[in-house]
């Protein structure tokens, strides 16, 4: 496994596995705390594991905790997903910038993103299935969603949105958004 800086994303890395492929399928490390220390992260920081299905054109996001954030392990499981975050640090020198990867359940890479950062994916494949590893208890009363076709953000999301929650769908834009956080 190998850790990869994110230079877009201040504090992001994308963690890239190794699958070993033959007649029976593959076989691949996915968390590997040596590495995880390595880049200055405490393997034992994350306490919850979660998965998420999706179809082909589902969009879940852009979303974000407020307080103390939530820092996460993102990996596609199985299928493809295009991934998208932004960093909404106000403190980080890379703040506003976006970073957009695709991840597969071929790759089996996982990004780790930094707590103060919106995260977002659609998904690629018939079907696509997200691990997260978080660093927080979900508590939904600290959720904030952004609108995923804000103009400012400008993301080019590569498929039609077929389905998304009703959350996602009547999320604020960005400027509202840090409106709120301000007051």
């Amino acid at each position: 496994m190998k850790a990869t800086e994110v230079p877009e994303i201040a504090g992001a890395y994308l963690f890239e596995s190794t699958p070993y492929a033959d007649e029976r399928g593959f076989f691949c490390r996915t968390f590997d705390a040596d590495v995880i220390r390595s880049v200055g992260l405490d393997p034992h920081s994350f306490v919850q594991d979660s998965v998420s299905r999706s179809v082909r054109g589902v969009l879940r996001g852009l979303h974000l905790r407020s307080g103390a954030g939530e820092a996460k392990l993102v990996r596609c499981s199985y299928g493809r997903i295009f991934d998208v975050v932004v960093d909404l640090r106000t403190d980080s020198p890379t703040y506003r910038n976006r970073a957009f990867f695709a991840l597969s359940g071929e790759t089996q890479a996982t990004l780790y993103i930094p707590a103060g950062c919106a995260h977002g994916f659609q998904a690629l494949t018939e079907t696509a299935d997200t691990s997260y590893r978080i660093d927080r208890a979900h508590d939904p009363s600290q959720d904030v969603t952004i609108a995923f076709n804000d103009p400012e953000l400008g993301i080019p999301w590569p498929l039609p949105v077929t389905s998304m929650s009703q959350r996602d769908r009547e999320a604020p834009s960005l400027a509202e958004v840090l409106k709120q956080q301000k007051s």
